[in-house]
């Protein structure tokens, strides 16, 4: 029987992996809780009484009887208890808090939006299509933009605000989208891609370990 204290109700999207890597990141121990989002376990009253929009992540710290959702909340509580991955001074953790933003206000939605036109419906859409393929193709830019001037999305080190990009700008090619244009981007998520933490927390997404 797992003693973890840290119990995360996931599943293998990009907002639940995000969390799965930062638990990895921080070394810590945790009990994953796989949720089948294909048979509604997330509407069902047990999930609701934990998270009422119905929506993994989910983290139930049992150490502090806290109980969080929505995937960047999460991020920044994690870092925060840690003292890691979040930034040190007023300033840099209000610099990774507006890439956390623009991750789940623009990236998030967006390209969560090609994948439902790509590969969730059963009808197509090239008006939708083309619309959030160019909105998408821009946000790569804007993050090009950024990572060209810099190693890391909010400075000169690895924050939460990374991990919460990477597990979006990863499907470029389950989204169908060239990303030859933003060289920046492409070296970011390679060099991403190989941190051992990544890759137990993409495993563990995926319930392989």
């Amino acid at each position: 029987m797992s003693t973890a204290l840290l119990h995360l109700f996931t599943a293998d999207t990009p907002n639940g992996q995000k969390i799965s890597i930062a638990l990895e990141e921080l070394g810590l121990n945790y009990l994953q809780i796989n949720v089948d989002l294909a048979n509604g376990e997330q509407k069902t009253p047990d999930f609701l009484a934990r998270n009422p929009n119905g929506k993994i992540p989910v983290l139930v710290d049992h150490r502090h009887a806290n109980t969080l959702f929505e995937s960047a909340v999460i991020l920044a509580y994690l870092a925060e208890q840690n003292g890691a991955l979040g930034g040190e001074g007023v300033v840099d953790k209000l610099v990774i808090q507006q890439w956390l933003s623009f991750q789940i206000a623009s990236v998030g939605p967006m390209l969560g939006q090609l994948w439902w036109f790509r590969h969730g419906t059963t009808t197509t859409n090239e008006q939708a299509l083309d619309r959030y393929r160019r909105e998408s193709l821009r946000l790569y830019g804007v993050v090009e933009g950024e990572l060209s001037k810099r190693d890391y999305i909010a400075g000169d080190s690895y924050t939460i605000a990374d991990i919460a990009l990477f597990t979006w700008l990863r499907t470029y090619e389950e989204l169908g989208l060239d990303i030859a244009p933003f060289p920046a981007v492409r070296a970011w998520l390679e060099r991403l891609a190989k941190r051992p933490a990544v890759k137990r927390g993409l495993a563990k997404s995926r319930q392989e370990a």
